[in-house]
């Protein structure tokens, strides 16, 4: 069977992911271009009024509008998809913008979500504040602790909200367990796996319903665009998130897709690359005395899970100074990396969450998730790690460290 594309999933599903993102989903024209095309279009036009009907109508493939469908952006949906093991993929504007969907297009008032404590502050946003308007309630547990997961379950759940990798906690969810008490009882699973990237974590493979990411992170890598992506079955990003999409229009734009097309070619490489920095970086944060959460490292409570469900243990983590003060001046005398709040990217980028990220959540929501206000975030990037190790020695030297 072939897809939208022209591929034949019968033989692309078989590759492995690297191969995937670099040949997944490619479409050429008449033209035979290496590199993917970018479709640069709002509209199409059509060969009579009878074919424009039928496609409107359901009763003939093709391109309608470039909210609904784009040759470039549909593309990076099936190469996404077969990178993901899912058998579909929409992509968005933005990551938040792929949260926000995903929860939205499934819930209606009087339904009851459980959500991992540690989240990105705007994930924590979107619950507080916007599906409470339409009257969907939600419990926040933690989401290291299985018990909290099924002692929060009502009759009205409808979804398990979580991230794992955790932003910035680093708290890691038990795949498995959390998935298979979702199927059991008919909720759906949503994982936003943007620390990892479906290179180093596939949650399906543990039995996740629903994979929401920032693809502005780890899959463009770089910096230079925003994108978002949503992946699950066939019948639930059609039936059920497409209809919702189409007609909101939170799409990612052509030019964007392209560029996390470009992006996803040395994803693999990238994120395996960061992913040794890290460990080279946190581990010598730690030799120093400073208490780091790393899944990576041993030390991390959750560190033996972490590795049973991920190739490795990504290019982000955070670690502990004594507080707000003491974090800012720290940041401050950094002289190589850069203080940002992106993370994902092939530049080392460091922030100071409490007064950033998860600015937005006040003081007694952040002690709540376990963010603290000496708490430095790190994504550790493809420069040389001694580079890294050295700039950050001088740093904490500078505040007494």
């Amino acid at each position: 069977m072939k897809n939208d594309t022209g591929q034949d999933r019968s033989i692309t599903s078989q590759w492995r992911p690297a191969t995937q993102a670099v040949r997944g989903g490619t479409w050429r024209s008449s033209q035979g271009e290496t590199s993917e095309a970018l479709f640069l279009t709002s509209g199409y036009t059509y060969e009579s009024a009878e074919e424009v009907a039928a496609r409107f109508a359901g009763e003939s493939t093709g391109m309608q509008y470039s909210r609904f469908q784009n040759p470039t952006v549909q593309m990076l949906e099936e190469r996404i998809a077969l990178m993901e093991g899912a058998e579909a993929c929409k992509v968005q504007s933005s990551g938040m913008a792929a949260m926000t969907s995903a929860l939205l297009c499934m819930l209606s008032a009087g339904d009851h979500v459980v959500a991992g404590r540690a989240a990105f502050g705007s994930c924590r946003w979107i619950l507080d504040n916007v599906l409470n308007r339409f009257d969907i309630t939600h419990t926040i547990v933690d989401a290291t602790d299985n018990d909290a997961w099924e002692k929060a379950i009502q009759s009205n759940t409808k979804a398990f909200f979580f991230e794992t990798p955790a932003n910035p906690t680093m708290d890691v969810v038990d795949l498995r367990y959390v998935c298979g008490l979702a199927r059991g009882n008919n909720i759906t699973t949503i994982v936003d796996n943007a620390f990892a990237s479906p290179v180093l974590q596939r949650p399906m493979e543990y039995g996740a319903d629903v994979v929401a990411y920032s693809a502005t992170k780890l899959m463009d890598g770089q910096g230079r665009v925003l994108a978002g992506a949503i992946c699950g079955s066939d019948e639930w990003i059609n039936g059920t998130l497409s209809p919702y999409q189409r007609n909101t229009g939170p799409v990612c734009s052509p030019f964007n897709a392209w560029v996390v097309l470009k992006g996803l070619e040395t994803l693999d490489l990238r994120a395996h690359r960061q992913s040794e920095n890290a460990l080279k970086v946190a581990g010598a944060i730690e030799a120093r005395g400073v208490k780091v959460l790393y899944p990576g490292l041993p030390s991390h409570p959750q560190h033996n899970l972490a590795m049973s469900q991920m190739d490795a243990a990504g290019p982000i983590f955070s670690f502990l100074l004594e507080d707000r003060a003491q974090a800012m001046a720290m940041l401050n005398a950094m002289q190589l990396c850069d203080i940002s709040n992106n993370i994902g990217d092939s530049r080392t980028l460091l922030c100071h969450p409490a007064s950033t990220t998860h600015n937005n959540m006040g003081a007694e929501g952040r002690a709540a998730a376990g963010v603290g206000e000496g708490m430095v975030r790190i994504n550790v990037g493809l420069e040389d790690a001694r580079d890294v190790i050295a700039d950050l020695d001088q740093a904490l030297t500078a505040v007494g460290l």
